[in-house]
């Protein structure tokens, strides 16, 4: 353990936290309009907050949505050239009710930071920029460094492509760095070598051209909320097996070597299932719950609506139902060609009686990161010195549906050095951040900047 950095840490633990504190308390939501003039201020906490870090230049810039920080710290044209992504946008707190605490006001308690965004991903980028500052302020820092924050990770990430096409030139590296993803577990340090990637629709179902009597008309008029479910209980069928034509025409199997190494990590079914209160888990017949959950596909009804939903009871046949509903996709599974054979697929199996239309929301390609390239061994080691092991190399389940972009365009790879837990609740309430996991993830970043020059 770096003993200097903890002395670092530990003198300016209170900044850290007031600087935390800081960025939760603006509701950068950018799924919700009313918001908007909160993702700017958002954007401009982080380029103070950057500049102060010690970035030598640190602006705002404008996209066809919220705007995008940019930040640079230069040291030579020899060395090695990080970019960092962060996302400064956070999900809706919703449901209030359920919050211990305000999810807009940091709280402390048993060891963790309780927040909106604690973690996601105001609490990673935190790390990031923690460990850069350390490593420019005691005149350490081997590496040019470049950092890009967006504010639309929530939505999709709709304006990204067009700014990194626009922009190739000032976000040019040789690897980009993220904290945005999770570990296995606390004593269980892992690296994200692999994401799913994601396609998202909702879809509207029309019937009658009013609201009706279900006295009057049940049993004659065909019920759209009816037909929806229907439809819906259609795309998986009893084997956990996804029912859409071509699906899995570019799905891979999982290579042997892999699945032996995730039948190396460690994973409790019964602690599983008593953490998130279920009985029994389901999914596609021939694989385990973590092969399930990383390296294959999913569908899953995301949220279903329609009628009348109130207090008490309305006897009414509504005219429309509407649901939004996801797929997880795997590498080499393109997001685009699914989300047409989804929408087709749904026109096939339609019952008669109804109108449907399905508006893909948006989606993006999975990514996997090799483990021999210079930057992948940095980050090996760097969490070994931080956690005291070597971490496990491993997929995740999640989608960052950029990394197959920033790959694409600007022609890198990305190191996906993400310190998340599983209990630390991400886009639910009660979202936290374990505080001595937060101060490892400074110690791993600062080790991997020192290391990055030498293997280059």
């Amino acid at each position: 353990m770096n003993c200097e950095l903890n002395t670092y840490i530990a003198a300016h633990r209170e900044r850290f936290m007031d600087e935390w504190g800081s960025l939760i308390r603006i509701p950068s939501v950018s799924c919700q309009p009313e918001h908007k003039a909160d993702m700017l201020r958002c954007a401009e906490r982080w380029r103070d907050l950057l500049l102060a870090a010690g970035c030598q230049k640190a602006e705002i810039l404008p996209s066809a949505g919220n705007p995008f920080v940019f930040a640079e710290y230069r040291l030579t044209a020899k060395a090695p050239t990080v970019l960092v992504y962060a996302h400064y946008d956070v999900m809706p707190a919703e449901p209030l009710e359920e919050w211990k605490s305000d999810p807009w006001e940091p709280s402390i308690r048993d060891g963790r930071l309780y927040a909106r965004g604690a973690d996601d991903d105001k609490g990673q980028a935190m790390i990031q920029a923690k460990a850069f500052e350390y490593m420019v302020q005691t005149g350490q820092m081997g590496c040019n460094v470049k950092f890009i924050f967006e504010g639309e990770e929530e939505i999709g990430s709709p304006s990204l492509e067009a700014f990194l096409e626009e922009h190739r030139e000032l976000l040019k590296a040789d690897i980009i760095l993220v904290s945005d993803t999770s570990m296995i577990g606390k004593d269980t340090p892992s690296i994200t070598t692999g994401l799913r990637g994601l396609a998202y629709w909702q879809i509207e179902v029309d019937g009658p051209n009013r609201d009706l009597h279900s006295g009057h008309f049940g049993g004659a008029v065909k019920n759209p909320i009816n037909a929806l479910c229907e439809m819906l209980a259609r795309i998986i069928d009893s084997r956990g097996h996804i029912t859409i034509p071509g699906f899995y025409d570019d799905v891979l199997p999982i290579p042997e070597e892999e699945r032996t190494m995730i039948a190396q990590i460690p994973f409790s079914q019964e602690r599983y299932n008593a953490a998130i209160g279920i009985n029994e888990v389901f999914g596609e017949e021939g694989y385990s719950t973590l092969e399930r959950n990383s390296c294959r596909p999913s569908f899953d009804i995301c949220g279903i609506w329609g009628g009348y939903t109130g207090e008490g009871s309305k006897t009414v046949l509504p005219s429309k139902a509407f649901a939004k509903v996801s797929c997880r996709l795997v590498p080499d599974q393109d997001h685009g060609k699914i989300s047409q054979a989804f929408i087709d697929y749904l026109q096939t199996i339609k019952p008669s009686g109804v109108r449907v239309s399905v508006t893909p929301m948006h989606g993006g390609q999975g990514y996997v990161c090799p483990i021999d390239i210079p930057a992948y061994k940095a980050a090996e080691q760097a969490f070994e010195t931080a956690f005291g092991k070597r971490p496990l190399a491993a997929r995740r389940g999640g989608s960052i549906p950029i990394i197959a972009a920033f790959e694409r365009i600007l022609g890198c790879k990305t190191i996906l050095m993400g310190f998340g837990l599983e209990q630390n609740a991400i886009h639910s309430p009660n979202e936290s951040m374990d505080l001595e996991v937060w101060e490892k993830g400074i110690v791993a970043v600062t080790e991997f900047y020192k290391r990055l020059p030498q293997m280059y």
